[in-house]
């Protein structure tokens, strides 16, 4: 007896120490443990709580709005879904929650959620942007936005043949107001793209913003786009978001794959009708802003897989622009080694190390590709490098290209073998792309992905008459 005492003081003793509010009921929603984070948030007493029925304590909350009564009906658990709703007190409230059923076997004993006060989450990011302002010296300031593009399309660096046409069609789509995709491997160069077109556009003296859709809680970045309403939840002011922000200038957004699905349905109305709410608001604020998106997988894979509205990508995809990683463009690494050596002092580069260079992979790309480089040059401390200065990834490689091997790599015989059945099957197909996806059972969209990836690379490719249609 003394021990179970004992347990249930520590289990209690446990659950006050942690840094989350926690509220369980029975199967009848009935409060039977209220913990005094969770009395903080609510800014109630924890005897006002226990003993009594949810509805008694919150009366604005109902079935259909209380997570811990809806998962007393459901028996389901519930995921990071908002709730908003007042105390006793008047406040207005929202939070975070994560609600889970308390099963004994298959009989319902009652549930427990856990929250996130959202309105701290959002003060949080609120100063942090306000912090920003002032860093920016744009406190008090006429300007439409304390952020500006620094990089153009020169900065692209490039002699790949593919790449310079990347670079005119970007040029092109930069002197029209339409939205515009831009697709490719992490580290490829994105954002230099975005920031290019937004300064060869006629909107290259409004602002640019950027904002990574994967970087921060999907909680946070509904008002960090489209801003608040004061009393929207406790401690909100009415503030711009960057939508607002961007009025007149471009506004990227990266990761769009990232973003939840919900919010992308808020985006899409935005860009069809150029007006946006504020959370907590009613009204809404007309916009001009020119969207460009981001993202580190093929769009149409992303809408076959769910993670991006077929809708929005439809509406989105007027311009896009695909940029191939750095490892099927052997003349930009010549190019970049060139360039990111000789901006410090001539340094000698032996032919045998700038053929490491060439046949690394470069999962990072360019964005690895420079950090490598910087730590050579900290590394040499003459003008000639030598394989000592070199990171130790390209020392393996330099030792495993000196074992005599009879096969290719498996990545490069798997991509021999699946070309080949592509080409077949094409020829089966004579062209025609729809049948030959048929034949190879994988979406239309995946083979034109494919297809696109093997360029002209391939002589037999270029004798098939390829038909897209069916």
């Amino acid at each position: 007896m003394q021990t179970h005492t004992l347990s249930k003081e520590m289990l209690m003793a446990i659950l006050d120490g942690i840094d989350e509010a926690i509220h369980a009921v029975d199967k009848d929603g009935i409060t039977i443990y209220y913990n005094k984070v969770a009395a903080g948030y609510d800014g109630m007493k924890v005897e006002e709580v226990l003993g009594k029925h949810l509805l008694h304590v919150f009366p604005s909350l109902t079935e259909e709005t209380s997570t811990l009564l809806k998962v007393l009906k459901t028996k389901k658990p519930i995921y990071h879904e908002n709730q908003r709703y007042e105390n006793k007190k008047g406040q207005l409230l929202e939070t975070v929650n994560t609600t889970i059923p308390i099963l004994k076997g298959i009989n319902l004993l009652g549930a427990v959620e856990i929250a996130k006060n959202y309105g701290h989450l959002n003060t949080l990011s609120n100063k942090l942007m306000d912090l920003q302002a002032k860093i920016n010296g744009t406190e008090g300031s006429k300007r439409i936005s304390p952020f500006q593009a620094s990089y153009s399309l020169d900065d692209f660096l490039t002699n790949d043949p593919e790449c310079v046409n990347m670079l005119e069609d970007a040029k092109l789509f930069a002197s029209t107001l339409l939205p515009v995709v831009i697709w490719g491997e992490t580290g490829t160069g994105k954002e230099i793209m975005a920031q290019g077109i937004h300064q060869q556009s006629p909107r290259k003296h409004g602002p640019f913003i950027a904002q990574n859709c994967g970087a921060i809680p999907a909680t946070l970045l509904e008002s960090i786009l489209f801003g608040t309403e004061k009393g929207s939840y406790t401690g909100a002011v009415d503030r711009k978001g960057l939508f607002e922000l961007s009025t007149g200038g471009t506004l990227f957004l990266d990761e769009m794959n990232s973003m939840p699905i919900e919010l992308q349905a808020k985006l899409l109305r935005v860009l069809e009708d150029g007006c946006i709410r504020r959370v907590g608001g009613t009204s809404t604020i007309k916009v001009d802003v020119r969207v460009i998106t981001a993202m580190n997988e093929p769009p149409d894979i992303c809408v076959e897989n769910g993670s991006f509205r077929a809708d929005l990508y439809y509406r989105l995809n007027t311009c896009p622009i695909y940029i191939p990683p750095l490892r099927e463009r052997p003349h930009d690494i010549h190019l970049l080694l060139e360039k990111k050596l000789q901006k410090r002092i001539p340094y000698k580069l032996p032919k045998g190390i700038e053929e490491l260079f060439q046949s690394y992979s470069w999962p990072g790309n360019v964005r690895e590709f420079i950090n490598t480089v910087e730590y050579v040059l900290l590394k040499s401390k003459t003008e000639t490098i030598t394989p000592e200065h070199l990171p130790p990834k390209l020392k393996k490689k330099r030792q495993q290209s000196s074992i005599p091997k009879n096969a290719g790599s498996l990545r490069m015989e798997l991509q021999k073998t699946e070309e080949l059945m592509i080409i077949n099957a094409l020829t089966l197909s004579e062209g025609n792309v729809l049948k030959a996806a048929k034949i190879l059972d994988i979406p239309r969209q995946t083979l034109q992905y494919k297809l696109a990836k093997m360029g002209e690379k391939s002589k037999k490719l270029e004798m098939l008459k390829i038909r897209h249609a069916d």
